[in-house]
This record gives structure tokens, C-alpha cells and sequence, in this order.
């Protein structure tokens, strides 16, 4: 777990403030979660990797909890237990610090920072695009460059292990073991449990089809798994999706991979993951999970979303040397001049506040000089020198710290000196 100084948190800020526009332009609604859930709740579908790594103890009433370590069930649950009867189709957004109990290493950490969106109520394609758009505008309005997405479908895997009549749990493990790269072992523990040669053959060939030509590697996903319908239902409905996506007219990098999974057990349907060239690690990742919500109660409900690693999305950006676009203002610094002007110092720093112009009082008694020392070490942009002499014909010194100039002005003159000039950090 780490601590974030002031340049750093400022950074962390703007990107989730980004997050947050994004969510508004595509008419997603802010919900908050509690940071601690009901252990079941979060193991239930998570995958035995996350299961394993949730910080979980009993609480003083003796029920098993645990840290969060994703949204997705959080928002299941609430949409089965608060929401079932609102409109459909549901756009929720939410934003906030997870926990995994992870080996620390390179852009693993303990707690992180996550901006999730969740569509819940539609079953088509376009949902699934619009979630996958909706990443790529996250990117574009970062700044970031060179990115690409990583893409699947579980229903491919799943559609195969099935119609094996291959058991829910044992497919689980073959998924986690495929998420791992493990897969030799993946293609033993599908022996192991029946599966036949037929299979592990085309679990093989599914596997190693993968490429950047979209339209290509889908007609060689779809001959591999010609044997398994809902495997080519599946790729059917991945074709869809990209269709829709490109026809939008967004064009980003893909690169299909049609064995692709992710670790956790809720996913149906497409899967995803974005990635920039600066990163060895994905910084998002999503997909459909068409049955979470009635688990925990709620009606049969399709759903579809995207994680964004906040704080991944902050390293890529320095990585690319991306310049966030923090809104440029001034920053003033008032000093009394003398003990006698502070409370006249104070009054003018709520004056200029109530104007939404961020103010900070010299308050360790230091001389003139010093003080405009410290407002440059502090990036000041200007300065107000309240003086006995000015004082009493109702003027300050204001002072231009980058320009290094300044003028005497009236008292009530001052917010209207502010106002007429454009000043940027």
C-alpha cells in the first residue's frame, strides 16, 4: 500500500475526474459501495485466484467479511437487492480503492484504485460495443497513445467443455489454469475429467489462433470449434460486437485471442483487456456476465462492464509523458506585514475565496522577503501585501510573482483586478 504526495494525488484526482466525465457523457449514474462486504458475497463466482487473496476476517458480531477486492459483485448485489424493478437497461458507474492481498511486485499492489462501469439489462451486441467504446474514448481523453485491446469470448472455452458435459467447477479450474498460461495442464485436467480427444485437439488449435486480423482469425476460430454450436454461436456474437464497433467508426488496435480467459468465474461472453506499449500489464478489463445478479437473488439480468486500473492508468501516463490537463488558475499568497495586519490579512483571504480564487495566509511571521521566497518555492502566482500604510488609504501591494512586477490597489478594486486578467499556473 502506498502513499500518494501532492503532485501524485493531483494526478490520481484528475484521472478519476476524468472517469467521472466520461461516466456523465454517456448518461452513467455514480453509485457507492461499502468498502467491506460479506465474504460469501465476494467469493461467490470471483475465482479461487481472488478468493485466495481477499482480506477477510470476522467482525466483533462474528460474521465472516472481507475487504472488496472488485466492484462487479458489489454492483450485482445491489442491483438484485435495491434495483430489480428500475428501468432497464441500467448504467452505473462507480469509483474507488480495492484490496488483494497480492505478492508485491511491479504494478501489483495491495490496495488500488479502480473506475468501474456497468450496463446491466441488455443481452444484445451493442451493449458489449458500447462498453468497449466507451474504454477507447477513457484512452483517447487521457491522452494516451498506442494502446490496444486484447479480445475474446469465454463462451468459445465454455461452449466446448459443455457440450463435454465437462462440470461447472472443473471448467472454472480449466479457466483459471488458461488465465495462468498454464496450458498444458489446462488441456490434462479436460482428459482428466472426460473430455475427448476431439476436444483437447480443438482446445489446442483455439488456443494457438490468435492475431491482429480481426476478420481472418474469427473465420479460423469459427472452423476450429466447428464442432461445438454454442462455441460457434459464440464466435457469431463476438463478430457482431467488433462489427458494431467499427462501423461506429472507432478504430483501435485489437488483437483477438480466441482461447482468451480471464480469471474470474462470472464471465459468459466477450472479454477484454487494454494495454499500452510502456506496460508489461493490462490497465482494464471487462465483459459480460449475464448470470452474477440472479446468484445473489435478482431475476435473470444480462450485464456487461470494464474495470479501469486508475493508478495503472497514471503510470502509463508518465510513461508517455502525457501532460494532464489540470485547469490552469491562479494561486495567491496574502502576508501581513506586521502582527497588527493579520486579521486583515484573514478577511482578504475569505474575499478572494468566496470568489473561488484559492488563497493561503502567510502565517509563520516571516519578513517581506522571505515570505515572497516561500510563494516562489510554493508556485505562487501572486501575492498580497497587507501594510499599515497602504491599509489606511484602503490598498494592498498586489504582486505578480512570474512577471515580477506589481501595483498598489484599492481594497475594493481587488476581486475586479483578478477578474480582468487571465492567469495560468
Amino acid at each position: 500500500m502506498r502513499n500518494f504526495l501532492p503532485k501524485e494525488a493531483e494526478t490520481m484526482k484528475y484521472t478519476e475526474q476524468v472517469t467521472r466525465e466520461l461516466a456523465h457523457l454517456y448518461c452513467y449514474e455514480e453509485v457507492i459501495t461499502p468498502i467491506v462486504e460479506s465474504y460469501d458475497l465476494l467469493a461467490a463466482k470471483s475465482g479461487e485466484e481472488i478468493r485466495n487473496r481477499m482480506y477477510a476476517f470476522n467482525d466483533l458480531g462474528g460474521r465472516r467479511i472481507a475487504l472488496r477486492p472488485e466492484f462487479t459483485a458489489s454492483i450485482a448485489r445491489l442491483i438484485a437487492t435495491k434495483m430489480m424493478n428500475e428501468p432497464k437497461p441500467i448504467r452505473l458507474y462507480c469509483c474507488g480503492s480495492l484490496y488483494r492481498y497480492d505478492e508485491p511486485q511491479h504494478l501489483r499492489y495491495r490496495e488500488f484504485w479502480q473506475s468501474n462501469y456497468e450496463l446491466i439489462g441488455s443481452n444484445k451486441p451493442e451493449a458489449d460495443a458500447e462498453i468497449l467504446i466507451l474504454t477507447y474514448d477513457l484512452m483517447k481523453r487521457l491522452g494516451l497513445r498506442d494502446y490496444w485491446f486484447k479480445i475474446g469470448h469465454v463462451g468459445i472455452l465454455r461452449g466446448i467443455l459443455k457440450e463435454e458435459d465437462i462440470a461447472e467447477e472443473r471448467q472454472n479450474q480449466i479457466m483459471q489454469l488458461l488465465d495462468n498460461k498454464r496450458w498444458d495442464k489446462a488441456l490434462t485436467v479436460t482428459q482428466e475429467t472426460g473430455g475427448s480427444k476431439t476436444a483437447t485437439t480443438t482446445l489446442k488449435k483455439i488456443l494457438e489462433t490468435r492475431g491482429k486480423d480481426v476478420p481472418k482469425i474469427l473465420n479460423e476460430a469459427k472452423s476450429v470449434v466447428s464442432n461445438y454450436d454454442s462455441a460457434v454461436d459464440a464466435v457469431e456474437n463476438l463478430q457482431n460486437i467488433l462489427d458494431l464497433v467499427k462501423e461506429s467508426g472507432v478504430k483501435f488496435e485489437i488483437l483477438i485471442e480466441a482461447g482468451f480467459a480471464r480469471g474470474l468465474e462470472y464471465y459468459t461472453g466477450m472479454v477484454f483487456q487494454p494495454y499500452v506499449p510502456e506496460l508489461e500489464r493490462e490497465v482494464g478489463g471487462g465483459g459480460r456476465y449475464d448470470k452474477l445478479i440472479e446468484l445473489f437473488g435478482g431475476e435473470p439480468t444480462p450485464a456487461v462492464g470494464v474495470a479501469n486500473g486508475i493508478d495503472r492508468l497514471v503510470l502509463a501516463m508518465k510513461k508517455q509523458k502525457v501532460l494532464t490537463k489540470t485547469k490552469a488558475e491562479r494561486r495567491v499568497m496574502v502576508i501581513p506585514i506586521g502582527e497588527e495586519m493579520r486579521a486583515k490579512a484573514m478577511e482578504l483571504s475569505l474575499m478572494l475565496r468566496n470568489v473561488n480564487i484559492p488563497v493561503e495566509v502567510e502565517v509563520v511571521g516571516r519578513t517581506v522577503s522571505k515570505a515572497l521566497q516561500d510563494a516562489d518555492r510554493r508556485n505562487v502566482t501572486h501575492t498580497i501585501i497587507v501594510g499599515p500604510g497602504e491599509l489606511q488609504e484602503g490598498k494592498v501591494v498586489l504582486r505578480d510573482m512570474r512577471k515580477r512586477d506589481q501595483k498598489t490597489v484599492e481594497i475594493t478594486t481587488l476581486v475586479d483586478s483578478f477578474e480582468r486578467e487571465k492567469y495560468a499556473r
